[in-house]
């Protein structure tokens, strides 16, 4: 199985990743939201209604 951030194979003490490092990157992708999913559920969609207003009036 290749290392998803690098393409090296994978080894057993990181798996599915080559190393520490890729392993963190992939970490630092997750935290800084650059991996995301699309939810259909109706409660979401208030959240992100939310926030959308705040950013447009934001408090001072």
């Amino acid at each position: 199985m290749p290392c998803p951030i690098c393409e090296k194979d994978s080894h057993a003490k990181y798996r599915p990743f080559c190393s520490k490092h890729c392993a963190d990157v992939d970490l630092g992708k997750w935290l800084n939201g650059s991996y995301s999913f699309v939810s259909h559920d109706p409660d979401d969609l208030d959240i992100d209604e939310a926030s959308l207003e705040q950013e447009s009036h934001p408090v001072h």
